[in-house]
């Protein structure tokens, strides 16, 4: 599930020549979570991976959908992840839409 995330994140970096030390500086998170989220020990939480998506120039989609290789039963196992680490935070008006996105529902 992390495979993609760490992947792109490492990838991105290169590109850019950024050190973990600088993409943690300007995202705001702390060098050992970037570590954390490259080796793919951790998946970033919502804001988290908004902020890291906006210090690498790059969108969250970008950086979910970084394999298109990947299954659907692992995607799916992502935005469980996601959802899950984030649904404290989501209204129920965010939450149906989202359930809606995912479905297909409209």
């Amino acid at each position: 599930m992390a495979r993609n995330i760490n992947c792109r994140i490492s990838q991105l970096l290169l590109e850019k020549e950024m050190t973990q030390k600088e993409l943690a500086q300007i995202a705001g998170i702390t060098e050992s979570a970037v570590s954390h989220y490259i080796s793919g020990d951790r998946v970033p939480r919502g804001v988290t991976l908004m902020k890291i998506a906006n210090a690498l120039g790059t969108t969250t989609d970008d950086l979910l959908i970084a394999d298109k290789k990947v299954s659907k039963s692992e995607d799916l196992e992502l935005v469980k992840t996601l959802i899950a680490r984030n649904a404290e935070d989501m209204s129920n008006k965010e939450k149906k839409e989202l359930i809606e996105i995912i479905f297909g529902e409209e």
